[in-house]
């Protein structure tokens, strides 16, 4: 894939010159490097060129997934610095790959993610990435680097170019020229690599992780590279994996108790996500439909999720709906074997199909016995339980009149006293989704509304609450949400999207060009941006602030541009 090679055109993409000035001997761990702030913005040049590819998965959930694994090992790496940018990312790619950029960007392939077959390894393999990155590895290579190749490293550039539209051509570019070997020249050395294991080791065992995921995965990649037609997998390539490495792992965990670190929801929901969006959309549905049928599956609900997924790509979305209320009489079991075994917090040993907290158990019974029409039921649970929780807002559910099999509202809150509980996120915002593939906005609406009540910083529901809002002719109210959202997330460049089409619903011109700069800025693109500002100030509408202020944002970008053109 173009990213491997990406790596290795790096001083195209920043001047060779800061390279260079005053740099001391590699062998000088301390010194050895440029500065965060030159390290942060060629990562952010590598980044701008890799979300512009077709390879970027541009998914909230996936993306928020890793970011949320990510934090946890980062609050527990003594290694990080208090100033150190981190954004972790997916890559659309079969081959099981990871890799880490200049300025804390992380890159995880989604054949790696469905492979690792626990939470703990899939942290594993992040914890040693996240110890290349604040041991400066990679950062201390490229500083050590002779830059005399650049006839050399044009043709990587010339590769990486044509990788977005023919990989082979990609190929044939690099043939005959020396970029093989400044890969090599970039890749972790096998002292990196025992240093990085070391670090990622302690940084697992400090975020409560299985520590023997790392050595676990490892082995599975190094049988896996055995057997292999096309020879070893990518990230085996780039990180030389011995059986030094996993036994030196091995050494260090042999006297650590065994706990069984159960994998959380959201894990397995990513990954039954990713399988749903792998081959066409019919062998998907065919491949959940195979496991659920034949009961290959850990968990039912995990399963009717990615089949839910798939379902919605073959756009059969009646069965897709149908599905959905089958996972939520799936949620119900699991919460029903839950409370005959007690409480999953006193009774830590057990395992259940999904993991659940003990409020949720009891949510999950009320709730999924009104989904499927059971009020009766519901009022039950609601009674046995009245401490832990109550409707959010009154309704009439629990009476005989409300025909709830018929218009159920998978969205409805419950309000706990302690805080307001979901299943997740990631099948509220699933659900959301089919009932507006089905057509029942508003019922979509209600789900998104209540669910960011409980999450408001699950991006997906942001994004898909504010196009459900724009979608239904609710410009204004989709303006002051996305408004409201860029206060919490200045940078995000989906956000700046959506403002920019709900000021072109809403007609002012001026504003939705100004919108679309700042999403060609954060893209990296500032001439594309300058572009689109001079746009906006020809335009005929705007106030005397709104013009002062894109003349303002103009004169930066004009600013950032030539210093863009004297660094080449």
């Amino acid at each position: 894939m173009k990213f491997r090679y990406l790596m290795a055109a790096l001083p195209l993409v920043f001047p060779a010159n800061i390279f260079a000035a005053g740099l001391p001997d590699l062998g000088d761990a301390s010194q050895a490097t440029f500065s965060p702030q030159q390290e942060r913005e060629l990562g952010l040049r590598i980044m701008s060129e890799i979300r512009a590819d077709a390879g970027y998965l541009d998914d909230a959930e996936v993306a928020g997934y890793l970011t949320n694994l990510g934090n946890r090992l980062l609050l527990n790496s003594r290694e990080t610095r208090p100033d150190q940018e981190f954004e972790f990312f997916a890559v659309k790619d079969p081959m099981i790959n990871a890799f880490a950029l200049p300025g804390g960007f992380m890159g995880f392939n989604t054949g790696l993610i469905l492979t690792a077959q626990s939470e703990s390894e899939l942290a594993g393999v992040m914890a040693h990435e996240i110890a290349h990155v604040t041991q400066k590895h990679l950062a201390r290579m490229i500083a050590g680097q002779r830059y005399s190749m650049l006839t050399s490293l044009a043709a990587v550039a010339l590769a990486v170019l044509a990788s977005r539209t023919n990989p082979q051509a990609a190929q044939a570019v690099l043939v005959g020229s020396q970029a093989r070997q400044i890969q090599s020249q970039l890749d972790f050395t096998r002292d990196h690599e025992k240093e990085a294991d070391r670090i990622g080791l302690n940084i697992l065992i400090s975020a409560g992780l299985d520590p023997r995921g790392m050595s676990e995965f490892f082995e599975r990649l190094q049988k896996a590279g055995r057997f292999r037609e096309n020879g070893a997998p990518s990230y085996l390539r780039t990180h030389p994996i011995t059986y030094e490495r996993i036994a030196d792992i091995d050494n260090r965990t042999h006297s650590l108790p065994y706990r069984q670190v159960p994998d959380s929801l959201d894990f397995l929901l990513v990954r039954a996500k990713l399988r749903a969006s792998m081959d066409n959309p019919g062998e998907a549905v065919e491949y959940f439909d195979s496991a659920l049928r034949e009961k290959r599956y850990s968990s039912e609900a995990v399963e009717r999720y990615g089949l839910i997924n798939a379902l919605l790509r073959d756009r059969k979305f009646v069965r897709a709906d149908k599905e959905l209320m089958q996972l939520y009489e799936n949620l119900q079991s699991d919460a029903d074997d839950a409370l005959e075994n007690h409480h999953l917090a006193s009774s830590p040993q057990n395992i259940y199909k999904t993991p659940l907290s003990n409020d949720m158990i009891e949510m999950l019974a009320e709730r999924a016995r009104l989904a499927i029409g059971q009020p009766a039921e519901a009022l039950d649970i609601y009674k046995t339980a009245p401490r832990i929780y109550r409707p959010h807002r009154s309704s009439n559910h629990y009476t005989g009149t409300d025909k709830t099999s018929e218009n159920h509202r998978l969205g409805t809150t419950i309000q706990i006293t302690r805080k307001t509980l979901r299943p997740s996120a990631m099948i509220e915002t699933l659900a959301a989704r089919v009932k507006l593939a089905m057509g029942q906005t508003a019922e979509a609406l209600d789900i998104y509304e209540a669910a960011l009540r409980t999450y408001p910083q699950h991006r997906a529901l942001v994004y898909d609450y504010a196009d459900a809002l724009l979608r239904s002719n609710g410009a204004e109210a989709a303006l002051k949400f996305v408004n409201q959202q860029l206060q919490y997330m200045p940078n995000d460049i989906r956000l700046y999207r959506l403002q920019a089409q709900s000021y072109g619903a809403l007609g002012d011109m001026m504003m939705q060009h100004r919108a679309q700069a700042e999403v060609y800025t954060r893209q990296g693109n500032v001439h594309a941006a300058i572009e689109q500002l001079q746009i906006a100030l020809k335009g005929d509408d705007g106030d005397f602030y709104q013009k002062s202020s894109a003349e303002a944002r103009l004169k930066e970008l004009r600013i950032l541009a030539e210093a863009q053109k004297n660094e080449k």
